[in-house]
């Protein structure tokens, strides 16, 4: 599941089933809320599918919104995060070893990922604590502020960055890329008809989705 935008306050929510790659449920919405999210995949329930798990990205607060079903944070997104903090071309070693590390994420195993950032943190570990100290106020901060924060979205999203490996009886994705690339095809479709109002914009994405 996933949304996307044209624009600031017209997007689509879409409920895709990875098995069939049927569109299963879809919204309209201004903003993408975890409270939808929700709602869709209580909705889906009511209709009588059995919801196996859950490929989803890094949102605040969702991929641990669901109880007694597994959910898979989409490693596609976890390697945006990191790139947003560290950029595509860190500058220090210990920023393109994390890199490095990130990227083998969708060609490894949970075990071989997590031994390398154990090892990436023991042995950065007194560099991501370095400080300085701003001269006019006295108090200090991170030197490696944006390192930091990237080491802190992976060990917080940590838990469910392998789902599919410790479910691999039920065969989960481990991105949403299926979706990504759903809502790139239409996008890219959508060009073709730039003026669209927004009733008719919602036609061809309706025609799109069901199609």
């Amino acid at each position: 599941m996933d949304t996307t935008y044209w624009g600031n306050n017209f997007g689509i929510m879409l409920f895709k089933d990875s098995i069939t790659n049927e569109n299963l449920l879809k919204y309209y919405v201004k903003h993408e809320t975890n409270i939808l999210y929700k709602k869709g995949i209580q909705e889906l329930k009511n209709k009588g599918f059995d919801i196996t798990a859950i490929v989803c990205d890094g949102r605040r607060g969702l991929i641990n919104s669901f109880n007694n079903i597994p959910v898979q944070m989409c490693q596609f997104h976890q390697v945006a995060i990191v790139r947003r903090y560290i950029t595509k071309k860190p500058k220090t070693p210990a920023a393109v070893e994390l890199m490095d590390i990130v990227l083998m994420m969708k060609q490894t195993d949970k075990e071989s990922f997590e031994g390398a950032m154990d090892l990436w943190c023991k042995k950065w570990k007194s560099f991501l604590n370095e400080r300085v100290e701003n001269q006019k106020t006295g108090k200090s901060n991170y030197t490696h502020k944006r390192l930091r924060s990237a080491y802190r979205s992976l060990k917080t999203n940590r838990p469910w960055l392998f789902t599919w490996y410790d479910n691999m009886e039920l065969n989960i994705p481990n991105t949403s890329n299926a979706i990504e690339g759903h809502f790139s095809d239409l996008k890219n479709k959508l060009r073709n008809h730039n003026g669209l109002s927004i009733e008719r914009k919602k036609k061809f994405i309706d025609g799109f989705i069901k199609a």
